[in-house]
């Protein structure tokens, strides 16, 4: 009878966290983890430290749906001058010499069924960072955001707070001060109305 009540017990305790807790664990979520890259690029040193603009490895993302990864040739246009004998650049080196593309490892992701356009997003003013967290000080990038569909509802629901001037969209440490203009007239300048953000053929085409 001992066992059975200790047995009913716990199964009390774990199953309700199996079910509630454990979807929401950074486990399953990948937030804060920041997968092995064939190269260890940092954003801190090349973003702050060097101040290269995001749009100089990401070519398409005020245009296109995707950012886009740096080609070999990016990377090679400082590197074929600047350490370019050190170990942790042989893949690059590797790759040029081969004409094969380094393949990175995936730190964001979206189901198949999901749609996002980087380009609207900057057009509309919001800046790297409220997706891609401090992404100006991660010495290696790791996952910021669960992306689940609440998260982002949030954001469509209220993007007010979530808006910058276009002049700072790529800034990754810009911070609202007292001649930043207000929320919602950000909105206004952007064009930008919540009727139909929230609905479901926005992101599910």
């Amino acid at each position: 009878m001992t066992a059975a009540l200790l047995v009913a017990f716990c199964g009390g305790i774990f199953i309700p966290l199996g079910i509630w807790v454990v979807p929401l664990m950074g486990y399953n979520t990948q937030e804060r983890f920041a997968p092995v890259q064939p190269v260890p690029f940092s954003h801190k040193h090349h973003v702050s430290g060097l101040g290269i603009d995001c749009r100089y490895c990401h070519t398409t993302v005020e245009i296109s749906a995707n950012a886009g990864m740096p080609s070999t040739a990016v990377c090679m246009t400082c590197h074929s001058q600047v350490w370019t004998n050190a170990a942790m650049l042989a893949p690059d080196r590797q790759s040029l010499a081969k004409d094969v593309p380094i393949r990175w490892t995936r730190v964001y992701g979206l189901p198949d069924y999901v749609y996002f356009d980087h380009s609207i997003h900057i057009a509309k003013g919001v800046g790297c960072t409220e997706c891609h967290g401090p992404i100006g000080d991660m010495a290696m990038t790791w996952k910021a955001s669960t992306l689940y569909m609440s998260w982002c509802l949030s954001c469509h629901r209220d993007p007010a707070p979530h808006l910058r001037p276009s002049d700072q969209v790529f800034n990754p440490h810009w911070r609202r001060s007292e001649s930043t203009p207000s929320g919602q007239v950000l909105m206004a300048q952007y064009h930008i109305k919540t009727q139909n953000l929230s609905d479901c053929g926005i992101c599910h085409r």
